[in-house]
């Protein structure tokens, strides 16, 4: 039995570059929804056109591409029955016919898989598409341990038993396919890459993502998770100081070393700190639902773990690498930075 293929195209404001394709598009055996996500009447003229070839889904507004997305798969799921297989293609013609049916056959071979079209993004590649993909690819790899070449790339396939999943994860605009990403990771689910060509038309001149807002929105959680993580740094480091200059003081008439004095000041410190970094993590960073006893146990552990780790380091820095205690200090919170981010985000204040 032949398995339908359904290719899911998100348009905003596009030009004749999604007439071209459609054609290609369909010549493959695929059938076409288009999702116009709020392009206004002046574009009303090309989407009739498209209509030959596709069923048309409209926003009356733009509301962004993760959100003309669920539009897709929403509709995907009530009108198709099992199995099928999907690909989301961009509008732009940047994604190749040959490339689209790769990694279906890969997705159909492997359902349980997330597969994405990965471009090499060497040669002549945008600066700005370079560096947001080499800067998307170090945040996951340090969010989840994973390594994904493309983290960007719009070109993906799945069976249809992907799409309650994909219609539950947040994000309207471009951080969907970021939190995709992520939620897949967490889950555990298998991501699998296939490289594809590069293609960038007229310098990638086509495409809406803005560098500053959807940049934000992207990196927004793990921005939040650091600024929660500097502000508990400035609390342990600042007590830290204040506690190692008194035990130095008089550290000596009560029977405390400098060594001992140093595992006191970080103990104390680090016990305020954790409880201002689980407050604000909780409440501001992952709005966790879960209760907060049974997150409260959680976060504290780990601190423990932490502490323990973190204070054997310090310990090791200060007193094998004669490195100054202040300066050691941010040694040891940049090492246990990654750790800590990433057992709360996916152990302790996972959502439920």
């Amino acid at each position: 039995m032949t398995i339908p293929r359904i290719a899911l195209i998100p348009a905003y404001e596009p030009d004749e570059a999604l007439l071209k394709l459609l054609p290609q598009v369909q010549a493959a055996g695929f059938e076409i929804i288009i999702i116009d996500d709020g392009s206004g009447a002046e574009y009303a003229p090309l989407f009739e056109k498209a209509k030959s070839y596709a069923v048309i889904l409209t926003h009356e507004i733009n509301c962004g591409k993760g959100s003309a997305l669920k539009t897709g798969f929403s509709y995907i799921y009530l009108h198709y029955k099992k199995p099928c297989t999907i690909v989301t293609i961009d509008a732009d013609g940047q994604h190749g016919i040959n490339d689209a049916l790769a990694i279906c056959a890969i997705a159909e071979a492997h359902p349980d898989t997330l597969v994405l079209g990965s471009r090499k993004l060497n040669g002549r590649v945008p600066v700005r598409s370079q560096f947001g993909n080499g800067l998307t690819r170090m945040v996951y790899h340090l969010a989840t341990g994973l390594k994904v070449q493309d983290t960007q790339t719009g070109l993906r396939a799945f069976s249809l038993e992907h799409l309650p999943l994909l219609m539950d994860i947040p994000g309207e605009r471009y951080e969907y396919e970021m939190n995709v990403l992520l939620e897949y990771a967490r889950k555990k689910i298998p991501i699998q890459e296939h490289e594809i060509e590069t293609i960038y038309i007229n310098n990638n001149a086509s495409s809406h993502f803005h560098i500053l807002r959807d940049s934000f929105r992207v990196y927004k959680n793990i921005l939040k998770f650091s600024i929660s993580s500097f502000i508990a740094f400035i609390v342990d480091y600042c007590l830290y100081g204040i506690l190692l200059f008194i035990t130095a003081i008089f550290g000596p008439s009560l029977g405390i070393s400098a060594t001992k004095g140093i595992a006191v000041s970080n103990i104390c410190a680090r016990l305020v700190s954790a409880c201002v970094n689980f407050t604000i993590n909780r409440r501001f960073v992952f709005q966790s639902d879960s209760g907060i006893i049974r997150a409260a146990l959680k976060y504290f552990l780990l601190a423990s773990i932490i502490l323990f780790g973190n204070t054997m380091l310090l310990e090791f820095f200060v007193s094998i690498c004669s490195i100054p205690g202040m300066l050691a200090k941010i040694l040891t919170e940049l090492v246990f930075f990654v750790i800590s981010w990433t057992v709360q985000n996916y152990i302790i204040f996972r959502k439920s």
